[in-house]
């Protein structure tokens, strides 16, 4: 197992109080380590994120938060975007370390790669921001596999919140099939049980909206569900993960009760499902930071095949 990070991640500062803190960034560093997790060096190469980036985004986009970072502080597209100086060079670099996560289980590096990405990203938009993400880091290393013929990808997103700009890139796709598990109705109010995807992607998108209040037991049962689906569906070849630990039960904006004991058993059921594919997992949500941290290590234990039950 290894972890692709970079401290620039830590260079998007928003408004003091906001959620998605540098604090976060931090935690999931401090919860890898304690798994026992290694380090992949991340080159940061601004060109080849911004052609990685233009798959899923408008080239726009990209020019448009640069120019806003020169004027911060101030609001990106929306009000809970928030942006300081360093705002784009954190979402450029939370880009790089997936693409080098990319790279490194193309190259047989590792079979498992963990990105503490911040910005998050499953919530961008292909020309705008919002919910704390800027460009969907998730999409983008989706795209990244299937440019150099490793297909076709599961992404599976557990985040408390609906991936709503993961899903709407792909929804007429059938080389990439989303499972989202999260709370419905809640923000950003898309995943209901019939968005199925369009087109040949008709039956790739699944959605597993959840009651506010979902513990342990529901949560990981809505997974091991999707997992099934997806393996009925599709044969993926690589595995991506939108590792979202806002579910968690002492998370201050998710509403859910999931322990530090789920997510490792939310881990331990994809390293069975993976087989011998490769797996990448990025960073979304998780607001409490101890709580991150907790969930990470454990979430990666059970990744790894080293969770205690």
């Amino acid at each position: 197992m290894l972890v692709a990070a970079h401290e620039d991640c830590e260079e998007h500062v928003p408004f003091p109080g906001h959620p998605e803190r540098p604090e976060r960034y931090s935690a999931a560093l401090e919860g890898a380590a304690a798994a026992g997790a290694g380090s992949l060096a991340v080159e940061v190469d601004e060109e080849a994120v911004l052609a990685a980036v233009e798959r899923v985004h408008d080239r726009e986009l990209a020019r448009r938060l640069w120019e806003a970072c020169s004027r911060s502080p101030s609001i990106f597209d929306c009000p809970d975007n928030p942006i300081s100086a360093g705002s784009y060079r954190a979402a450029i670099a939370a880009v790089a370390c997936a693409l080098a996560a990319v790279d490194a289980v193309l190259r047989g590096e590792a079979a498992r790669v963990f990105v503490p990405a911040r910005p998050p990203g499953h919530h961008a938009l292909r020309d705008r921001a919002m919910g704390f993400c800027f460009f969907n880091n998730v999409a983008v290393a989706a795209e990244e596999l299937l440019s150099r013929s490793a297909g076709p990808v599961a992404i599976v997103d557990f985040d408390v919140h609906h991936g709503n700009g993961t899903q709407a890139h792909f929804w007429e796709r059938d080389d990439v099939f989303y499972l989202s598990v999260h709370r419905y109705p809640f923000y950003p109010g898309s995943g209901a049980a019939d968005e199925i995807g369009g087109g040949r992607g008709r039956g790739f998108t699944r959605n597993f909206p959840l009651a506010g209040g979902a513990d342990d037991s529901i949560y990981t049962g809505a997974v091991a569900a999707g997992l099934e689906e997806i393996l009925e569906t599709a044969a993926p070849t690589a595995w991506l993960v939108s590792a979202g630990f806002d579910a968690h039960g002492e998370d201050p904006l998710g509403g859910m009760r999931v322990s530090d004991e789920g997510f490792a058993a939310i881990g331990t059921m994809l390293d069975q499902v993976r087989g011998e594919s490769p797996l990448i997992a990025v960073l979304e949500g998780g607001y409490r930071p101890e709580a991150l941290r907790r969930s990470v290590q454990r979430f990666l234990t059970g990744l790894a095949g080293t969770a205690v039950s």
